[in-house]
């Protein structure tokens, strides 16, 4: 969850997020705009659940 997408980017690739920095490089494959904090709170955990997480590998793998 962000308001500037591309510096998100630049700072996980970067190693900046302590928490990412072991998976870089990242590479966008979806991305989705909310209208306000809360829904994008909602939908943010959705992708991280078990089903959101499912549905992001298809899309991962179907550029492969």
């Amino acid at each position: 969850m962000t308001k500037n997408l591309t510096n998100r980017i630049i700072r996980h690739n970067s190693g900046s997020e302590k928490t990412t920095r072991y998976y870089a490089p990242f590479k966008l494959i979806y991305k989705e705009e909310c209208a306000d904090r809360k829904s994008a709170r909602i939908r943010e955990k959705y992708w991280k659940s078990g089903c959101g997480k499912e549905q992001l590998r298809i899309l991962r793998d179907k550029d492969k």
